[in-house]
């Protein structure tokens, strides 16, 4: 029996949830994002906005130019995450076997349903507008590769400045014959480096990429060149993953300008340690590794990373170490445009530190849980640690 995979995308998500609070912008070209004037960008924009050339990850200034009509509009993502949790829970109502991608997409394995696959996407769709208010399209195929392309064919064929709401469906048999006529691009694993040089191969198509011989793609990409092949033919065993590792937790900012005031980069600094060290709590994680990223004003972006001698998922320990790499890697008084603090090789707890570890990281453990207690009950305001005199 051929699997049903079906992938689940929300229809400009974020203009769908502003929408619903404000109905006056439907039909009307906007943007949710940051200020122009602060070097935003579009974090998603109205079907209206894209007929106007205004597309997803575009900075606010340029998006203004293309439209200047284009009104603006501050995300409200506590209300994102309250509708994406409503939505996720009519998915796993069809299904437990749901790999939630981001916040509003997601694939659903549903081959032990005795429904066909396209008369549940459509009860789906169906039932996510009714009870959600909100538009989305879905793609349905045998495996993830096929159905979520799907989806995307089907939205670009929906030429309208509204909600696209579609549903396309590629029986089983049918995904090499599917994918044949799609640009090489569209593929997973071909970026644009790898489509500059198919095309100098002469492969411009999935389905010139199919009838290239596996061992000459192989010659020219490796392994990969292997694997563009098999997904070309519409390959792809990959399993719905119902629960996914968290590898990495990072904060970062773009400064609205240039930053070179060392007080305001080391309480920048101190505030992105805080979230990263409340996340990993959160999700019962200790962190090995710590990173700073920084970029100039050039756009020029460096990473430097250090390892801890113990896991940690302490705020003051994220801070000490990525201090030192900014102090190691910035000259005082160099501009800054991006910040940011990161943690890798995560590990759970194994309550095993060592002998000349375990005293203070116990009493920082204490300390934490002290002051985490007392802002959650109080508000993030209540109490603060005492501030860094250095930069003074």
């Amino acid at each position: 029996m051929p699997r049903k995979i079906i992938h689940f995308d929300l229809d400009a998500f974020f203009c769908a949830v502003e929408e619903l609070h404000n109905p006056a912008l439907r039909g009307q070209p906007f943007a949710v994002g940051g200020r122009p004037d602060e070097r935003g960008v579009v974090a998603s924009c109205s079907y209206a906005a894209r007929a106007l050339g205004v597309r997803s990850a575009m900075p606010m200034a340029r998006a203004l130019r293309q439209c200047p009509t284009l009104q603006i509009i501050p995300g409200h993502h506590g209300q994102y995450r309250e509708k994406s949790r409503q939505v996720m829970a009519i998915l796993r109502e069809i299904t437990p076997l749901i790999e939630q991608l981001s916040i509003d997409e997601a694939f659903l394995d549903v081959t032990d349903r005795p429904e066909k696959a396209g008369l549940l996407a459509r009860q789906i769709q169906q039932r996510v507008l009714a009870e959600a208010d909100l538009p989305c399209s879905l793609g349905v195929a045998t495996n993830k590769l096929v159905a979520k392309i799907a989806t995307d064919v089907g939205k670009a064929a929906r030429k309208t400045s509204t909600y696209p709401n579609a549903i396309q469906i590629v029986p089983p048999g049918q995904e090499a014959a599917f994918l044949s006529l799609l640009p090489a691009e569209m593929l997973w694993g071909v970026g644009p480096k790898t489509a500059s040089r198919l095309a100098e191969l002469g492969i411009h198509t999935i389905g010139d990429l199919a009838r290239w011989p596996s061992a000459d793609l192989a010659r020219h990409f490796g392994q990969n060149g292997r694997d563009l092949a098999a997904r070309a033919r519409g390959e792809d065993d990959r399993s719905i993953e119902t629960a996914r590792e968290t590898k990495s937790i990072s904060q970062e900012i773009t400064f609205s300008r240039d930053v070179s005031d060392s007080r305001k980069l080391y309480d920048e600094l101190k505030q992105q340690s805080e979230r990263v060290a409340k996340q990993l709590k959160q999700e019962n994680l200790l962190a090995g590794t710590v990173k700073i990223k920084l970029r100039w004003p050039d756009f020029t972006t460096l990473t430097r990373q250090s390892t801890l001698s113990v896991p940690t998922d302490e705020a003051g320990q994220i801070h000490t170490l990525a201090r030192r790499l900014l102090d190691q890697n910035w000259t005082k008084g160099k501009a800054v445009r991006l910040l940011g603090v990161g943690v890798s090789g995560l590990q759970p707890p194994s309550h095993q530190l060592s002998l000349w570890d375990a005293p203070n990281a116990e009493k920082a453990r204490k300390l934490e849980d002290a002051v985490n207690d007392l802002q959650k009950r109080f508000g993030p305001e209540i109490i603060h640690k005492g501030r860094d005199q250095a930069g003074k």
